[in-house]
């Protein structure tokens, strides 16, 4: 799976810039939240959405915080220690303990998969196995696959995945992933799928045709 987008690192931070409100939006949408892109700009302005719940104005200004940080430790290596602190951002005041691993089983609605309760010394092993693939894409794509998969946190492991990938590919100008709104159905199926089976190829080769933008250039 070779990179689609070969950026420098300046260029991929301004793309990421242009295009954050439109990623909290889709990764709203992701999450269930029936709002508007214009309600989430307006509140990302500063400006009060009175239609808004106030677990959805949470989530937003999360991602926001979340998005900053990934941004401002952009050169940081990415570890569990990392992770973890992507999370506490994500989900902070959304669930039982933010920035930990959860310490209790969880399900996943609508699918048969149980994840295992995540054992800290084999997590780092796995993250550290998925970061020496060569290619940075398939590297932010399968890491981010097998996040969301394991559940390791509590809450907020689909945006917290999202938010590892995309500094992947921000670091090694790849472009950034995001799951635009017409694509939500087909990739939760394909992600029901996944989580039930563990084969990635599918999914994988649609995120890859389908939620990667960058630059493109003459």
């Amino acid at each position: 799976m070779l990179d689609k987008y070969s950026l420098n690192r300046e260029e991929n931070i301004f793309l990421t810039k242009k295009e954050l409100v439109a990623n909290i939006y889709n990764s709203a949408k992701l999450e269930g939240i029936n709002t508007t892109y214009f309600d989430i700009k307006t509140l990302l302005e500063g400006v009060n959405v009175p239609t808004m719940k106030l677990d959805e104005i949470n989530c937003i200004l999360n991602l926001r915080d979340a998005w900053n940080f990934i941004l401002e430790t952009i050169d940081k290596e990415i570890n569990l220690e990392y992770i973890c602190k992507v999370n506490s951002y994500v989900s902070r005041n959304e669930s039982l303990e933010w920035g930990k691993l959860r310490t209790g089983k969880v399900g996943i609605k609508g699918v048969d998969y149980v994840p295992e309760l995540p054992k800290e010394a084999n997590v780092k092993k796995d993250i550290s196995h998925y970061l020496e693939e060569t290619h940075n894409t398939k590297k932010a794509i399968d890491l981010m696959l097998y996040l969301m998969r394991e559940q390791i946190f509590w809450d907020g492991n689909k945006r917290t995945s999202m938010l590892i990938a995309n500094k992947i590919m921000i670091e090694n100008g790849c472009g950034i992933i995001s799951i635009n709104e017409d694509k939500i159905n087909e990739f939760n199926k394909l992600l029901t799928d996944f989580y039930n089976t563990n084969e990635k190829q599918e999914i994988e080769n649609f995120i890859y045709n389908n939620c990667i933008y960058g630059i493109d250039k003459e």
